[in-house]
């Protein structure tokens, strides 16, 4: 059993469907912390809809897709912010698969498409209750910043200077 990443359209189903389980358990988990509460379901399908991702499209962005024996198991973003800085988002894995070597597959694919954009650096923003995500970043070079964004849910800031690209063997 092995990891495949694909550049995919944003809106594919399984781009739809790992965005919605992405969106589902970020949402959930934050609103059972700090409101002893699911998301309500007319508000998730707002907010899935008003995410869908155009921004993850060509020419300034990807998004990627890994599939674990032929399944969607996991994605990752990348959108250019300015020529050089790109923003790393939507890295996910499904529940069952985490664990398994997806996540750091997906991020350096993540980088990679980044540089194929032009980016020198790449960036990203999570909260403080997700600390596997907090610990995967360090874990793979990034190093936390001041904020780049006023987003309302950041609360930690990375940031990661990309060398080359790498050769693919």
């Amino acid at each position: 059993m092995t990891w495949t990443i694909t550049s995919e359209p944003y809106d594919s189903p399984a781009a739809a469907a790992l965005w919605r389980a992405y969106y589902t358990e970020v949402s959930d988990r934050w609103y059972l912390l700090h409101e002893g509460r699911r998301t309500d379901p007319a508000e998730l399908e707002r907010e899935i809809a008003a995410g869908a991702g155009a921004d993850l499209a060509p020419p300034g962005g990807r998004l990627l897709v890994g599939r674990y024996d032929g399944t969607p198991g996991g994605s990752a973003g990348v959108r250019l912010l300015d020529p050089d800085t790109a923003e790393l988002t939507r890295v996910f894995v499904l529940p069952e698969l985490r664990g398994g070597g997806g996540a750091p597959l997906l991020v350096a694919a993540a980088e990679e498409a980044a540089r194929a954009l032009g980016a020198r650096r790449i960036v990203l923003d999570t909260r403080t209750d997700l600390v596997e995500a907090r610990a995967l970043y360090a874990r793979l070079g990034y190093t936390e910043t001041g904020p780049h964004n006023t987003d309302p849910y950041a609360e930690h800031w990375f940031r990661k200077e990309l060398g080359p690209a790498r050769a693919v063997n």
